[in-house]
């Protein structure tokens, strides 16, 4: 299907993206549509004829456990009610623990990675299955950014596309300011992962901006599309001429002059580059998978995943093998994303706190792990304040006990509640 350009649909700029011209199709966040009711500007859109398009962020498909039913059934119902031509998800985990790992289950409230090896192809393209049979329309996968390499992988990047899509015929969503996050921050050269993929699987593409800091590469989804970005987009349209391209803005939203010009950049991109001649495409160097070990690889994805997200999010001692610079990196950039998306379902927080919000919120964060999503932790966290008397203005605490009670309980939380508090604490920490 011919998708052609696109925006990523935000509530934040509904206005302008209805007004924009030149957008075939939209792409929303699955987790912010109600599985019943559209949100009047998508079913504007909708009657104007303009595809929309589910994006999931929490599936967590390559996480050692299986999908979660109530999640795929969700994200079925939500591409009927969108007449969705397909439904998209991350290549990531972005929960672990549990039963399996006799472990506090933990949420990373963001994408991680998986490791490039042959237990973790198992493990996705199991749940990819599962999920194909729960979807009523196709599925695509995105590569995402990453800020840390697992040790010890045993594919390439584009080998493990290839074999994900061999495996299970899922189609492929490529963002190519991931793949430039990735050159930067993991040495790994985009051609190089162009020429290995089957860029026939590719459904469409991402183009998104970010930012340079201390040697790291930020996919922040929140600054200009780069220039390096724009060439890895040429590189991917001489090997192929994708289905769609999007425009990602998920944060300080630039006048609608600028958007408009992202857009005419990406189009004149592609022109440019379809008159380029098609590189020699060098056939992948292809990996044998050792005999017999797909046993058990569940249960060793679970156990790798968990000291991972553990380390990032509790403070557990690091695993063997990876860079502990990058893994601190990692930890307080998911520790200010938890901070960001708290603001966001909870923006009395921030409101009632002013200035203290974030340096408080990350302080929590460092001895409290996520385990049950953004709204429980912005309740967990105003209970946490008050439980230690905070804030020490008296109008303030008020108003964050208040908001507590409504959302919580009939009253705020007393002394008492510390002893539950710490020794919760202390078995997470073992």
């Amino acid at each position: 299907m011919k998708l052609g350009t696109g925006i990523g649909w935000r509530p934040e700029i509904e206005d302008v993206i209805e007004a924009l011209p030149g957008i075939d199709w939209v792409e929303a966040v699955a987790e912010n549509i109600c599985t019943d009711h559209l949100p009047a500007s998508l079913a504007r859109l909708r009657e104007r004829g303009v595809t929309v398009v589910p994006h999931g962020v929490s599936l967590g498909l390559g996480g050692a456990d299986r999908p979660d039913a109530g999640r795929l059934a969700d994200m079925a119902a939500r591409a009927t009610l969108l007449g969705a031509p397909l439904v998209t998800e991350h290549i990531a985990f972005v929960r672990a623990g549990g039963p399996v790992t006799a472990s506090p289950g933990l949420e990373a409230g963001h994408l991680l990675p998986v490791p490039r090896t042959w237990d973790a192809l198992e493990v996705l393209c199991e749940n990819v299955r599962i999920a194909q049979d729960s979807l009523p329309v196709p599925l695509a996968l995105e590569n995402i950014a990453a800020l840390i390499s697992w040790p010890d992988e045993e594919l390439t990047e584009g080998q493990f596309l290839a074999e994900l899509v061999e495996r299970t015929g899922v189609r492929l969503l490529i963002d190519v300011a991931n793949l430039h996050t990735n050159h930067v921050n993991r040495g790994e050269d985009p051609a190089t992962a162009l020429d290995e993929l089957p860029v026939e699987a590719i459904a469409y593409v991402h183009v998104a901006g970010g930012m340079e800091r201390d040697g790291v590469w930020h996919d922040t989804h929140a600054h200009p599309v780069t220039q390096p970005v724009l060439d890895v987009l040429a590189e991917l349209r001489s090997r192929v001429d994708p289905p769609g391209v999007l425009l990602e803005r998920d944060d300080d939203f630039p006048p609608t002059a600028e958007l408009a010009g992202e857009l005419a950049a990406i189009r004149a991109t592609l022109a440019g580059a379809a008159d380029v001649p098609a590189p020699v495409r060098r056939p992948p160097a292809r990996s044998r998978e050792p005999a017999g070990r797909a046993a058990g690889a569940r249960d060793r994805t679970a156990v790798a995943q968990t000291a991972l997200l553990s380390s990032l999010v509790a403070g557990t001692p690091a695993p063997e093998g990876f860079d502990h610079r990058r893994l601190g990196v990692q930890s307080r950039a998911l520790a200010a994303k938890r901070a960001e998306v708290v603001a966001k379902v909870a923006p009395e927080l921030p409101e009632i706190l002013g200035d203290g919000y974030r340096s408080a919120f990350l302080a929590y964060a460092r001895t409290r792990p996520m385990s049950g999503g953004y709204r429980r932790d912005a309740l967990a966290f105003a209970e946490q304040l008050l439980v230690a008397g905070a804030p020490a203005d008296d109008v303030a605490r008020r108003r964050l006990t208040h908001w507590w009670q409504d959302r919580a309980a009939a009253r705020p939380p007393r002394r008492g509640t510390r002893l539950v508090r710490a020794a919760r604490t202390a078995l997470m920490g073992r």
